[in-house]
This record gives C-alpha cells, sequence and structure tokens, in this order.
C-alpha cells in the first residue's frame, strides 16, 4: 500500500492541505478561506474554532480528492502562519479570546514604551527580534491584562497559550499533547534562541506565567498521535514549522548562505546561516530555521512590505490594470523605465532602513512618462527592495548570495524574475514544485517518521523549473541602484522633513 504525507498550511486568509507523493509531488490540495474580523482600526482577529473546522475539512477534502485512504496517510506536518496567538482553556479546549493576528497593532503603544525604557537590546541579544506588535508575547499580555479572569485562570495553570501550530497539534491530538517547536517559539519574544529555553527575565518582564506556555520540541518528531479525528486509526503528527522556515527547508536551503524569497503581498526573505546565530547590525531578524536531530540551525530574516500589494494598487488605485497579471504586457511596452522610479513606501520603508513615517513616491516623471513606464517602475521597486534585503544579509552574515531560490504568486511574473537576477548579478532559481511552505511540513513530517532516512535524500528530490541568468554590465546595474537610493533618500529627506 503506498504511503502519502499530509499537509497542514494554516495560512492568515485560508485553511489549505496538500497531499504529497514521496517524490515530493503534489496529489491533491484543497483550501478554503475563513474570516477575517476588523473589530477596531488596526485590529486583526481570527476565530480559532473556525481555523480549527476549515482546517480539518480541507484535509479530509485532500485525502479524498486523491482517491486515497487515511491509513495510507504515513504522517501529518503542520506550517502556520507564524506569531498569531490564541489563549484556550485548558479543561473545555474553548478560545477565552479571538485569536490575535500577527498584523494586529492594539500592543504598538506598550511596545513603544518598552523600547523607551531601554529593553530592545537585551530582547535582541535574547531572541534575535525586535520589539513589536508583530511577535506574540504582547499579545499574550493583552489577552491577560484584558478579559476577565484570564489572568487569574492563567497563574492556576488553567490556561494554555500557543500559536495556531500549538492550537492544531492540541486539537488533532484531542488535548493529549501541548506543545510548539523552536521555529514557532523564536517568534513570540519570550524564547532565547541561545539556551533554547523559555527566558524567565522575558516572562517576568511581561508578567506572563510560565505555565501557560507550551513546551518546546524539534521541528521533526512525533509530537503525538491523531486522536478519533479525520479516521478511527492514529497518524503520526510529526513535522512543525512556521511558513517562512517551512519555505526554506522545503526549498531545501540546508547550506550557510544559501537564500530563499517569498514574493507574495510582501517578500519574505531568509538567508540560511548554520549553527550560527548571527544578530544583525541592519535591522534584520534573527529566527530559527529549524532543529532536526537535536541540532538547531538558524537564519537571518528580512521582510519587505510591499511587493505585489504595490500591483493591487496600480489595479484598484490607480486603475492602470484591470488584473495584476496585466502588469507585465504594459511593462513590456517599453524597454525601461526612462528614469522613473516608485519607492513603495505605503506601509512605511522596511528593512534596512526602517522608517515608519515614509510615505510612497513616484519620481522622475516627464512629459513623455506612459502608465507603461510606471508599471515597469513597479516591478522594478520590488527588484530593488529585495536587493537591498540581501545586501544587509551579506553584510551581517559576511556570505556572498550566489544564487536566490523564489517561489510565490509573482515569479509568474517573468520580466520581475529577468530583472531581479539582472539587478543582483546571480542566478535567479525557481522550483518545479511552488507550494514550497506544505511541501517544507511534509518534508519534516517524512523525516520525523523515518518515511525519509536523511535529509540527502530529500535534497535529491528537489527539482528547478527555471533559472534566470544575468544579463546587465556592472555599469549598468551601478546607475540603476545609484538611481533607486537617490529615491530612497528623496522620500527618507521627505518624511523627516515634513
Amino acid at each position: 500500500m503506498e504511503k502519502y504525507l499530509l499537509a497542514f498550511d494554516a495560512g492568515t486568509t485560508s485553511s489549505r492541505a496538500i497531499v504529497f507523493s514521496q517524490k515530493g509531488e503534489i496529489v491533491a490540495l484543497a483550501q478554503k478561506e475563513f474570516q477575517q474580523y476588523f473589530p477596531r482600526p488596526g485590529w486583526v482577529e481570527h476565530d480559532a474554532n473556525e481555523i480549527w473546522s476549515t482546517q480539518i475539512s480541507v484535509a479530509a477534502e485532500a485525502v479524498i480528492k486523491a482517491k486515497i485512504t487515511m491509513q495510507q496517510i504515513a504522517a501529518i506536518g503542520i506550517t502556520n502562519q507564524r506569531e498569531t496567538t490564541v489563549v484556550w482553556d485548558k479543561r473545555t479546549g474553548e478560545p477565552v479570546y479571538k485569536a490575535i493576528v500577527w498584523q494586529d497593532r492594539r500592543t504598538a503603544a506598550y511596545c513603544h514604551q518598552l523600547q523607551k525604557e531601554g529593553m530592545a537590546p537585551i530582547i535582541q541579544q535574547k531572541t534575535g527580534l525586535v520589539i513589536d506588535a508583530y511577535f506574540s508575547a504582547t499579545k499574550l499580555k493583552w489577552i491577560l491584562d484584558e478579559v476577565p479572569g484570564a489572568r487569574a485562570k492563567a497563574e492556576k495553570g488553567q490556561l494554555c497559550f500557543g500559536t495556531i501550530d500549538c492550537w492544531l497539534l492540541w486539537k488533532l491530538t484531542n488535548g493529549k499533547v501541548f506543545a510548539t517547536d523552536v521555529t514557532n517559539a523564536s517568534r513570540t519574544l519570550l524564547f532565547n534562541i541561545h539556551t533554547l529555553q523559555w527566558d524567565a527575565d522575558l516572562l517576568q518582564l511581561m508578567n506572563i506565567p510560565p505555565q501557560i506556555l507550551p513546551q518546546v520540541k524539534s521541528s521533526s518528531e512525533v509530537y503525538g498521535e491523531t486522536h478519533a479525528v479525520l479516521t478511527p486509526a492514529a497518524i503520526p503528527v510529526s513535522g512543525i514549522a512556521g511558513d517562512q522556515q517551512a519555505a526554506l527547508f522545503g526549498q531545501m536551503c540546508t547550506q550557510p548562505g544559501m537564500v530563499k524569497n517569498t514574493y507574495g503581498t510582501g517578500c519574505f526573505m531568509l538567508m540560511q546561516t548554520g549553527e550560527k546565530i548571527v544578530h544583525s547590525q541592519h535591522h534584520l531578524l534573527t529566527t530559527i530555521a529549524w532543529q532536526i536531530n537535536g541540532i538547531t540551525e538558524y537564519a537571518l530574516e528580512g521582510s519587505v512590505f510591499m511587493a505585489g500589494a504595490t500591483v493591487q494598487w496600480l489595479r484598484d488605485g490607480l486603475g492602470i490594470i484591470k488584473h495584476s497579471a496585466d502588469i507585465e504586457a504594459l511593462a513590456q511596452q517599453v524597454n525601461n523605465t526612462d528614469g522613473v522610479y516608485v519607492v513603495p513606501a505605503f506601509a512605511g520603508l522596511g528593512a534596512p532602513y526602517w522608517n515608519p513615517e515614509a510615505k510612497g513616491m513616484l519620481t522622475g516623471l516627464t512629459r513623455g512618462t506612459t502608465a507603461a513606464h510606471i508599471a515597469r517602475a513597479v516591478i522594478e521597486s520590488i527588484a530593488y527592495q529585495t536587493v537591498d534585503v540581501l545586501k544587509a544579509m551579506e553584510a551581517d552574515s559576511g556570505i556572498a548570495i550566489h544564487e536566490l531560490r523564489v517561489d510565490g504568486g509573482a515569479t509568474a511574473n517573468r520580466l520581475l524574475m529577468q530583472f531581479q537576477s539582472n539587478i543582483l548579478g546571480c542566478n535567479v532559481v525557481k522550483p518545479a514544485v511552488t507550494e514550497t511552505t506544505a511541501l517544507g511540513a511534509a518534508y519534516l513530517a517524512g523525516l520525523g517518521v523515518g518515511f525519509y532516512t536523511s535529509r540527502s535524500e530529500i535534497a535529491a528530490l528537489w527539482q528547478m523549473a527555471q533559472t534566470f541568468h544575468p544579463q546587465s554590465s556592472t555599469h549598468e546595474i551601478q546607475q540603476l541602484m545609484a538611481g533607486w537610493h537617490r529615491a530612497v533618500n528623496a522620500t527618507i529627506y521627505w518624511a523627516n522633513h515634513s
């Protein structure tokens, strides 16, 4: 009887499940969106029970579509939207409040207060992170402070806190396993990435009772088995990683210096740094890549806020294109931008500038400027921002980048991929399976049960679909990058002199 792997991909807007063959090929996929709640400006919430019900229904649907039985599932792997925070009652299994999503900004003032108290260097040293409302700890503190009775129950050991992976694992095992993996723990602002323990000083600082926290395990081991869920048979759950780390593993970036970039609404870039913790001097995050067989490996992470979102602005805000996919054909009507630059600082400037006051800028316009020039400038802005973050990674790690592995929706844009290769001066490589996040979770699960014997066995499965080679002269690249940095400097000047 042929065996398969089932990946749970718990995203921010939808739950997905994918059945993979032993060769790492997609056999079947199912997806269901769930509701987004915006109770106040800057607040974003999910219903944790709805995440569970949609996730379990797509898992059943994917197995049915694959025309296999549950007995043929060798293991389940989980990958998830990171930082989203769930607190539930240990006895009833009911959440005490809606899940607070990673995008939620309600704790920004408290984060600002911590910065003013000079906590940033200590927190960065221990966790590898910057103080921001993005991470889980301040969301957890808010629930304990604001939900009536929550803190008292937490102190009595009656509540559980977890990220989405932890919640799904608890539900799958019918409350028998309360655990998370190191990658998700490393995104909470409470986990010490050196000692690999919950940090007593940080728990005290944020007034969080340790008994609310899950056990932290590796990214690839048998955490437990499904208990009368999906099937009477017990299926091992044996792989967990946060979405970006899972994508790094799915892209088989297993050597120091290997980098992947996911092009979505924003871009998430991770560079594997091996067993070495690299603390960033350029406002990047240091995070745990994974822990397998007792060995912990680390990564540098940088985010570009506006990638696909800038294309959506062209479509919805300016009405220059009807569909996002139309941008490539429009941009190809011209050979270059004719000196036009778009700095898409719609949500401030991210790494390596970190100017939250910055606003977007369109510069270099002449009477000859057309919609095609602006479209091309938008495509190029995604590549320029990626280069800025990658150069910061090179500077932090001392490792030169030789190749960029790419995934995500915008990789369908050949113009963007070619320009990215030109401006980086290295190969840009697109894999055959672009569902790298779910694939990474499946691979980790497979390793956890011996479905695969080694990482090298998995690495041999990784297949390239397309490679883009650099085609520009050094002089041309220097000129283009100089123009981009002038535009960024103008944006920063404008923000600082308002």
